[in-house]
């Protein structure tokens, strides 16, 4: 907040009586000087864990590795030109050409179920181990509120079904928790699911000590803030029970994300980002394309739509984009989306 240029006149006269002057009478300081050096405790403190489904097959996998198993293609044709190897530290280097068209597109077919796309399932501790698969990025807003973004990686999404069938499953998968702090305490929760999600207040919410969880629902990996059934057929409406679209959730496997994570801080006026630790690689956050393949084609034999003419009703659908497409400089804990409210709940049953 700006001092009025009597104010500050009387402030410097009154230097020697500066230690007396209320904290509040000061301007905010710049962007720059608000990034802290270390991650602030309370990102850590009260960072959600993660409970994986009981059945789940599709785990949390290395963020790095879905390149090496991965080619970037623009219209299912492999672009040219590229840094080789692609890694995390050049990944921007897509965006110089119709970057948001590209897709890293699966080496494998799918159809064959790799390895790969089956991640790591956490350990006895809740770790991924030998695989990095969250970004943990900070950001200072000022006045008080850092928003603190815990991005999930998933090398595959099994969509569910519709109708029997088998409907969105893609290569690649991001989904989050966005805590917002003031002054250091947690006041509001964001958790991803699919087109939209549900935000919470952070006392509303069940933890472990303050560390709230999260469920993971199967194969998807939406997050909700309970366990059961959740009819998303209706997106920003988590309704109890089995609809036409069904996620579900239990305390299967739990995963503790900040045991496998890089952490950022992410300064919004510039659109940078800056790694807590300089061994972080920095440049995949920019990259705007998208982590996994282009939905195919009728054409392609994979393919298959429970409605014909509806390509919503695919079973493979394109993959996502990653974390520079999140809004990350929200106003409110919800993204701005077309057609949507964001509703700040105050219980779990209501």
């Amino acid at each position: 907040m700006s001092l009025s240029s009597n104010v500050l006149l009387g402030l410097l006269a009154a230097v020697s009586q500066l230690h007396h002057a209320s904290p509040m009478a000061f301007p905010a300081p710049l962007l720059e000087e608000r990034q802290a050096s270390t991650v602030p405790d309370f990102v850590s403190t009260y960072a959600p864990l993660v409970w994986l489904y009981s059945g789940e097959t599709y785990f949390p996998s290395d963020i790095g590795a879905q390149l090496d198993h991965t080619k970037p293609e623009v219209n299912f044709d492999v672009i040219t030109g590229y840094p080789m190897p692609l890694t995390l530290n050049n990944l921007d280097s897509l965006n110089a050409d119709n970057g948001s068209q590209v897709y890293l597109t699966s080496v494998d077919n799918i159809v064959t179920n790799p390895a790969w796309l089956n991640g790591v399932k956490p350990d006895s501790t809740g770790k991924t181990d030998g695989a990095v698969s969250v970004a943990i990025i900070v950001n200072d807003r000022g006045n008080g509120e850092v928003d603190a973004f815990y991005m999930y990686f998933y090398a595959y999404n099994w969509g569910g079904t519709f109708l029997g069938e088998d409907v969105d499953d893609h290569v690649g998968d991001w989904e989050h928790n966005m805590i917002r702090f003031q002054n250091g305490t947690p006041s509001q929760v964001w958790y991803s699911q699919h087109s939209f999600g549900e935000a919470f207040t952070y006392d509303c919410l069940e933890k472990q000590g303050v560390r709230p969880f999260t469920y993971s629902g199967n194969g998807s990996h939406a997050n909700y803030a309970i366990t059961g059934t959740h009819d998303h057929t209706i997106p920003n409406v988590d309704l109890p029970g089995t609809g036409i679209l069904t996620d579900y959730t239990d305390q299967g496997t739990l995963w503790d994300p900040l045991l496998s994570a890089y952490f950022y801080s992410f300064n919004a006026d510039a659109n940078t980002y800056t790694a807590y630790n300089s061994s972080y690689p920095t440049a995949w956050l920019q990259f705007v394309g998208q982590w996994g393949d282009e939905q195919y084609p009728n054409s392609d034999k994979r393919q298959h739509e429970v409605i014909p003419g509806i390509s919503a009703t695919a079973q493979y659908s394109g993959g996502p984009t990653g974390p520079e497409d999140k809004q990350l400089n929200r106003t409110a804990v919800c993204p701005t989306a077309s057609g949507y409210v964001c509703d700040i709940r105050t219980s779990l049953t209501s």
